[in-house]
């Protein structure tokens, strides 16, 4: 009898080490933004290369547009967003003031976004041909006497301008700057169905020399791939900001956009469970010129973005290891 108690107990204790641990016990995955542009898709996986190499931890991403993914992170259902323009959006603004969301670091110096055309509809092209069409063109108080160079093929008594896909921030942005500019009733506010939509759209009317008008933004590679003019916009105004990023706004008022400062958006929770993580966070710095030619080596051979960031570690490893401790940074080396 004794011997069989002894069995049993063994057995219970073997039972306990085998047996799976409960969901909760285990790590969760840190659950990363999927952002559907080239320059949000190549931070978000350099940044998950890094906590999943030199921090051992899991990662994944979760679909979605700019303002759900920022009420996700206010709610922590998602813990980081690899690019957030931050102050954009009222939700982002809200979550901030609430404690809810953190923005680390000054990840990309000189970004910047706003409303262009190519040069050659200013200056034209005598080796393609093209004479100037709008020659002008300076600011965007000049676009209503030009609506029928950027003609829409649907409304061809407007003119077209290119917005952001629905569901950005900028989106909204653009559209309340069509009021204030007193452009809604000579131009087509068009919307691309995504940033691919969108780059393939400008990219495809480039090439054929034709005239477009449309919003964008750097880091990107099309900014280093074509000869664009970026339009002049009245002095930033805060007040007025405001109205720009209210959609419901009436009566918005005129202004260029908030200065670009990009940032890595967290939430409050994860920024208390991996402070080590966060601290990595507010140190990233991408230098401009090799983050573009990065993109565009991504863009022009359709590299995917998880391979493009593999890439940038393995070419630029004078970059990241000054974001990192080093028996960090020799991890990531390791791993790569």
């Amino acid at each position: 009898m004794k011997r069989v108690r002894q069995w049993l107990a063994a057995w219970a204790t073997f039972a306990v080490l085998v047996s799976p641990l409960p969901t909760s016990a285990a790590t969760a995955p840190i659950h990363f933004a999927d952002l559907n542009w080239e320059s949000g898709s190549l931070i978000t996986d350099i940044l998950r290369i890094i906590v999943e190499k030199g921090y051992g931890l899991q990662t994944d991403t979760l679909p979605g547009t700019t303002i759900t993914l920022e009420t996700a992170l206010a709610n922590n259902d998602i813990q980081v967003i690899g690019e957030e323009w931050a102050g954009r959006s009222p939700v982002w603004v809200k979550a901030e003031a609430e404690g809810k969301v953190i923005a680390l670091g000054d990840t990309v110096k000189g970004a910047t976004e706003g409303w262009w055309v190519p040069e050659y509809v200013i200056k034209g092209d005598p080796a393609k041909g093209i004479k100037p069409l709008a020659p002008d063109l300076r600011s965007v108080e000049d676009l209503a006497r030009y609506k029928h160079v950027f003609k829409d093929p649907e409304s061809p008594d407007k003119g077209r301008f290119l917005n952001s896909p629905i569901g950005w921030t900028s989106e909204v942005v653009n559209k309340q700057k069509l009021k204030a500019y007193g452009l809604s009733d000579s131009y087509v506010n068009f919307r691309s169905g995504s940033g691919a939509a969108l780059d393939a759209e400008i990219s495809s009317t480039i090439r054929r020399g034709k005239p477009i008008l449309f919003y964008y933004w750097s880091p990107t590679p099309l900014l280093g791939r074509f000869k664009l003019v970026q339009l002049q916009e009245p002095p930033f105004d805060a007040e007025a900001w405001k109205t720009l990023t209210d959609a419901d706004n009436p009566n918005p008022k005129p202004t260029r956009s908030l200065a670009s400062k990009l940032s890595i958006g967290v939430s409050a929770p994860f920024q208390k469970q991996y402070p080590e993580i966060a601290e990595f966070f507010s140190k990233v710095d991408l230098p401009i010129e090799p983050l573009n030619k990065a993109l565009a080596d991504m863009s022009e051979k359709r590299i995917p973005p998880r391979e493009a960031a593999e890439a940038f570690l393995k070419a630029h490893p004078q970059v990241w290891q000054a974001w990192l401790p080093k028996e960090v940074a020799d991890k990531v080396s390791a791993g790569l």
